[in-house]
């Protein structure tokens, strides 16, 4: 089992930039495949981006694909979501989250992560 603690949201203005940081405690960090995902006031939880444990394929939502980097550093057991560009329609809260497993293909689905952080909030304004 793995806990998950994202950090880094805020308030930025349309065009900035953030980097949202997702510790997650365990020795077995690097086992498992992590997710970014948002949810935006009334809208369902989206995707944004994964990737595999090693570090080595990622994948991104249309939405954010040039703007947004995702990234791992297995050394201490963190993610970490680069966000630039940032539009008023990125505002959400925004949740990292983890699955047990060395496949080499980045999951987009909610439905294969079991484990979820609290979510940090990131606001964007116009």
């Amino acid at each position: 089992q793995v806990q998950l603690v994202e950090s880094g949201g805020g308030l930025v203005q349309a065009g900035g930039s953030l980097r949202l940081s997702c510790a997650a405690s365990g020795r077995t960090f690097s086992r498992y495949a992590m997710g970014w995902f948002r949810q935006a006031p009334g809208k369902e939880r989206d995707f944004v981006a994964s990737i595999i444990w090693s570090g080595d394929r990622t994948i991104y939502a249309d939405s954010v694909k040039g703007r947004f980097t995702i990234s791992r550093d297995n050394t201490k057991n963190t993610v970490y979501l680069q966000m630039d560009s940032l539009k008023p329609e990125d505002t959400a809260v925004y949740y990292c989250a983890a699955h047990y497993s060395r496949t080499t293909i980045p999951s987009m689905s909610l439905n294969s992560y079991p484990y979820w952080g609290q979510g940090t909030q990131v606001t964007v304004s116009s």
